[in-house]
């Protein structure tokens, strides 16, 4: 019994430590502009824009099921699929959980509307690493069954 008591507590208290402080507004406010960088660089095509938002390994899992691994996989896809998939692109940012003071993961309603006037509701999660800034390492876009 004592040592079950031991264990107890310290998962107690490794998981105490595990959790991350509250960070700034000003980091949070830092991320949300990132986040509206890559939306403007999308909806403008601007390749100079994502090279400097990205990182040089950033890998990208898109809504079809294609895998971009590397900076040039992924812009030469986001043109791709910006150029075949017209359209206002929005992202609405619902959540930034920061998982170490130079990791944060990001969710955000994905929304585009086509040129019909329907809209194609998915959603998207970007991995945002500090590398002298925040970047975006990782995205992954999916669409929900029935949609």
């Amino acid at each position: 019994m004592k040592n079950l008591l031991i264990l107890f507590s310290f998962l107690i208290c490794t998981s105490s430590f595990a959790q991350n402080s509250p960070q700034s507004k000003a980091e949070s406010q830092e991320i949300l502009n990132l986040i509206n960088s890559y939306s403007k660089s999308r909806e403008t095509k601007d390749t100079v824009l994502l090279k400097k938002i990205l990182t040089k390994d950033i890998d990208q899992l898109v809504s079809s099921g294609e895998w971009r691994s590397g900076i040039n996989a992924a812009i030469k896809g986001m043109m791709q699929s910006s150029t075949s998939n017209p359209g206002e692109r929005s992202l609405h940012v619902e959540r930034i959980r920061y998982l170490s003071d130079e990791v944060a993961l990001v969710d955000a309603r994905y929304e585009i509307k086509n040129p019909d006037g329907s809209i194609r509701k998915m959603w998207s999660s970007f991995t945002i690493v500090d590398d002298k800034g925040w970047k975006i390492s990782a995205i992954r876009n999916m669409l929900p069954a029935g949609n």
